[in-house]
């Protein structure tokens, strides 16, 4: 017999598996990644906002702590061609099951690059990452401009068309960095500035164990499985980026379970049928590109689809959202002077009402002096934030 999930008994599931209640939130943002996979890094912000929305006690200094110092949380390019955040034990599975791919793809392009628009092949290449990474084992820690004063081959220039008839001339010097970064030869490092700059410094990065790919890619997908399903096929293409036929290999490898979903097919991990306890309800006030309102294709169950021209922009990029009982209620911005603003789009009691007062405070007490403001803008953040 096939078990049917229902919607309600998959948002109960977002409130236990993402930590979205009080009682849910952990003490470490190492802890927060794990459960959540990964964390959205393409708003450096993100990090920070997704990690404390689900901390007891939101610190920056911790989250800094574990990207910089202790390397207990990794910067990668992986899913979708997106940075993501993950823990170090996640690292080689994440890296194998997609990043590897995705880096190769990103050097014959950068190969193609150069020499369409400069002449220089891959002993040229070569040679100037090695001169990058000999530079950076000097200077412990470098901006990409600090680098192009070592070698100064990253200051060479390619030629390439304007797409109007014209000609443009570009730097390879972040191309370069942006390649030795995808296959985790070097990392970024601390911002210059604070934790919401995207102006980072690189140093070197020690080697990621490396697993085979079919390995890696069902541990990922048993790992999504056990925080987000279930989940369609459909569901799992679009978070990792993979073709179907990458998907059903990995559900097959970890025998999922089929379910009936109201949208079709959907799969679990074996033992994960059955309806998971009720929690009480709480309100969370989730940033830009979390992970959770990232995590799915079919958003239906969670996001009223009135709602999704307002909270997402047009390329799919989840704004900031106001989420109660596992789904997505509204939505929250930052007004230039520091105050948490937010909306509700949908009906809701005082109880709900009184509970994202409270986050809201959370959040503005921790956050203090910083200003975010998301790299995807949407329409209820900039009318709620002007």
């Amino acid at each position: 017999m096939t078990h049917r999930i229902e919607p309600a008994q998959r948002r109960a599931r977002i409130v236990a598996r993402h930590l979205l209640t009080p009682p849910g939130r952990v003490t470490s943002a190492v802890d927060v990644a794990d459960a959540l996979v990964a964390l959205h890094a393409t708003d450096p912000a993100t990090v920070f906002l997704s990690a404390a929305a689900r901390m007891t006690n939101p610190d920056v200094a911790a989250v800094e702590q574990a990207l910089y110092a202790d390397r207990t949380l990794l910067r990668l390019l992986a899913m979708r061609r997106t940075m993501f955040t993950v823990s170090s034990a996640a690292a080689p599975v994440v890296d194998a099951s997609t990043g590897r791919t995705i880096a190769a793809k990103q050097r014959t392009l950068l190969l193609r690059h150069l020499a369409d628009g400069g002449g220089w092949d891959a002993r040229w290449l070569a040679d100037v990452e090695q001169d990058v990474l000999e530079a950076l084992a000097r200077r412990g820690q470098a901006t990409a401009n600090e680098l192009a004063e070592d070698v100064p081959a990253l200051r060479e220039q390619v030629v390439i068309s304007d797409g109007k008839g014209g000609q443009l001339a570009q730097n390879v010097n972040s191309r370069i960095v942006r390649v030795l970064a995808a296959e985790n030869r070097i990392r970024r490092d601390r911002p210059r500035g604070g934790w919401t700059s995207s102006q980072f410094r690189w140093s070197t990065a020690p080697a990621l164990a490396e697993l085979p790919a079919a390995q890696a890619k069902a541990d990922l997908v048993r790992r999504w499985l056990a925080r987000y399903g279930p989940g369609t096929e459909p569901d799992l293409a679009w978070w990792t980026g993979w073709t179907l036929r990458d998907v059903r290999a990995a559900l097959a490898a970890v025998g999922a379970v089929r379910v009936e979903l109201a949208e079709g097919v959907g799969f679990v991990v074996p033992g994960d049928e059955g309806p998971v306890p009720a929690t009480e309800p709480w309100a969370a006030l989730l940033p830009a590109l979390d992970p959770t309102p990232m995590g799915w294709r079919q958003r239906d169950w969670y996001l009223p689809v009135e709602h999704r021209d307002v909270l997402f922009d047009r390329m799919g990029n989840a704004g900031p959202t106001v989420w109660w009982d596992g789904g997505v209620v509204g939505g929250w911005a930052q007004r230039p002077d520091g105050e948490i603003v937010w909306e509700l789009l949908a009906d809701v009691g005082a109880d709900t009402v009184t509970a994202i007062e409270t986050e809201a405070a959370r959040m503005a007490a921790w956050v203090g002096d910083a200003r975010i403001t998301p790299r995807f803008r949407t329409p209820l953040e900039r009318r709620l934030s002007s």
